[in-house]
């Protein structure tokens, strides 16, 4: 057994829909993370899995007329197909289904009412069914919903079990302010102002409304409450209170555990405040990263913006997916998905700045040399530099993965791909080709490129498990030369290295071509309803072209926002709009908050006649329209469109 240990998980998914990328980014990012460590040697235990109780999923089951257990069976077939697909190498797989899980959670349980920490109590308050979450009228939203998805809450009274909180809230926060347990540090600030300097709100670990869930053994009208059944998956798939598995002392307390903006606060305070109430260590960090979105907008099934990844990887391979997706998230922040920056960024780094590295040195060194370097060499200038910043990318890799900063890894490794390009224009080999006394200075050449690629692709192989060792077989490397030791060192190939052409391992793609089919194909998987209940109002009176062009439409930007004091309707927009910029005051406030807008492109009346409003003088109008439940809509054009922009 080696010395190195290293526990990462992803949070365990909900199943109450079909998979989708938005799912993927943490399954793999861990994954990648969990074949690096590999690599380095460590010892590793990298835990996925599904929370698969709860009252969303018994009503799903209800619907479709079968019962829960067989409702997630269907659902954890889907998302294993997925994992298996995106060549995911997780070592355990939990679901909160599971027998051990089930009887560890009910000794869990037991053990926190045992000495204190869990009491019986009357719940009041207001639930959201689609978070599973319980929330005080503080904590609603400026509408009066969730604050995590903004949906309707409900009002909610039922006997419940409740865990204490306040004992942990010093500990909580000097963990929070102290240390980097929460990766990013911003948002531990965030935490302790919402949540823990108010008063930390006693925990609701236990449900009578529905009975999908852990029994209760003292108790038997209630069930498990999702956060105390889902958060102890982390120890209890390692063996901790049962006897499937014994490898808690081993790989606990977890090195990363990796989730969701949406879930944090559920593991930045709920999760340590458990593991103190037991006694048991908390985890080493916990990474947070944001949303992958569609148009500004969250995936979901049910907006239609479900991008499906089996189509995405038959189109681009499983490994480009796995590449932008991870390229394109920076830590803490959301990533806006497109086709256009997707087929881009395939396009740029792997087709015309990988692909093409590999495919043009294997080309020359098969042109020059029949496929087989000469033993002669020659140096000269621009070599020290590419070998420099090659032998040095392995260490800048480690340092940015240990901080699961994985975009900034990725954008090293390619910045050395970048120079290897760079490096060929320099040297220019098919001038060297023409000269026979100048086939020592091309065989060096080649086979600094040779080797650069090699540590490249090494180092990106736990990135893109599928398609590195097709690079290795061009490039003529064998498995004793593929290994983290050898990605720190240069001139580990044979200096008679033989390559081997094959075919071009990341095509260009037609953008244009592409953006078209992928939009169709999200067209045509759009949800499609018969009936919306919306009856469009009627057409007003007939105008004539000269009517409509005195309304003046232009596109702006909205620099800052903000309520308008005396009104709860009322919000105050200062928009760029091109010709020098303007106030406009427009009545969405029940709809969208000031930070929602700031940044976005809208479109304004604007010739319209200054007005005041609530005293707040307008100059302008806001277009929008009217959705089924008498709401207001914004009217968001594209964010390329120049400020000022006429609309016609």
């Amino acid at each position: 057994m080696q010395d190195k240990r290293f526990y990462i998980t992803t949070p365990i998914y909900y199943p109450s829909g079909n998979p989708h990328i938005g799912h993927c980014y943490t399954t793999v990012a861990c994954d990648s993370i969990a074949r690096y460590k590999r690599m380095q040697g460590f010892d590793v235990m990298f835990l996925t899995g599904t929370d698969e109780h709860g009252q969303k999923i018994e009503e799903k089951a209800k619907a479709d007329g079968i019962t829960p257990k067989e409702y997630v069976d269907i659902k954890v077939a889907e998302f294993k197909k997925l994992w298996e697909y995106m060549n995911i190498s997780y070592d355990r797989y939990i679901r909160t289904t599971d027998d051990y899980h089930v009887k560890a959670v009910q000794t869990i349980f037991n053990r926190l009412y045992e000495k204190g920490y869990i009491y019986k109590g009357e719940y009041t308050g207001k639930y959201c069914t689609p978070c599973e979450s319980f929330w005080t009228q503080s904590q609603l939203d400026e509408n009066g919903c969730c604050p995590e998805c903004h949906r309707e809450v409900k009002e909610a009274k039922e006997e419940a079990y409740f865990f204490k909180m306040s004992p942990f809230a010093d500990r909580i926060e000097a963990l929070l302010r102290d240390t980097d347990y929460l990766r990013p540090k911003y948002r531990a600030q965030e935490l302790i102002n919402n949540f823990i300097k108010p008063g930390l709100e006693d925990l609701c670990v236990s449900r009578t409304s529905f009975k999908w869930g852990i029994p209760v053994t003292f108790d038997d009208k209630h069930v498990v409450y999702v956060w105390i059944d889902a958060l102890s998956n982390y120890i209890t798939a390692l063996g901790y209170e049962n006897e499937r598995y014994d490898d808690y002392k081993t790989y606990w307390p977890a090195d990363v555990h990796m989730v969701a903006k949406d879930i944090m606060r559920f593991h930045a305070i709920i999760w340590p405040a458990m593991l103190m109430a037991l006694e048991e260590p908390l985890p080493k960090h916990l990474a947070v990263h944001g949303w992958i979105t569609f148009n500004g907008e969250k995936m979901s099934k049910s907006l239609g913006n479900v991008v499906d990844p089996f189509i995405l990887g038959q189109r681009y391979g499983a490994d480009s997916i796995r590449y932008h997706i991870m390229r394109e998230m920076a830590l803490g922040a959301d990533s806006s998905f497109s086709n256009e920056v997707m087929i881009n960024r395939i396009n740029t780094d792997l087709a015309n700045g990988l692909g093409n590295l590999v495919s043009r040195t294997v080309a020359m060194v098969d042109k020059y040399f029949g496929g087989t370097l000469p033993t002669e060499r020659e140096a000269g200038e621009f070599d020290d530099d590419l070998i420099a910043k090659a032998t040095a990318l392995r260490a800048k890799t480690d340092e940015l993965v240990d901080l699961t900063q994985l975009n900034n890894a990725l954008a090293e490794i390619f910045t050395v791909v970048s120079r290897a390009n760079k490096y060929i224009d320099e040297t220019m080999p098919w001038v060297l080709g023409k000269d026979e006394s100048k086939k020592a200075r091309l065989a060096s050449v080649l086979y600094n490129l040779l080797e650069t690629i090699r540590i490249i692709s090494t180092l990106l192989s736990p990135f893109m498990p599928t398609d590195m060792p097709k690079v290795f077989e061009q490039i003529g490397a064998k498995d004793e030369h593929i290994s983290y030791e050898n990605a720190g060192k240069f001139g580990v190939l044979p200096l008679d290295v033989t390559v081997k052409r094959g075919e071009i391992i990341f095509p260009r793609i037609d953008v244009d071509k592409e953006i078209d089919e992928l939009n169709k194909i999200i067209g045509e998987n759009a949800p499609k309803t018969e009936d919306d209940g919306f009856t469009p109002p009627e057409v007003q009176p007939e105008i004539t072209i000269d009517d409509f062009a005195k309304i003046d439409i232009r596109v702006a930007q909205v620099r800052e926002c903000e309520k308008v004091k005396k009104s709860k309707k009322l919000l105050c927009l200062q928009l760029d709009d091109g010709m020098g910029g303007r106030q406009v005051v427009s009545g969405i406030a029940e709809w969208y908050k000031p930070e929602d807008l700031v940044g976005k492109k809208v479109m304004i009346i604007a010739n319209l006649k200054p007005v005041k409003l609530c005293g707040v003088e307008s100059n302008g109008m806001i277009c929008a329209a009217d959705d089924k439940d008498g709401g207001a809509v914004v009217i968001f054009p594209d964010q390329d469109l120049p400020n000022g922009a006429k609309v016609r």
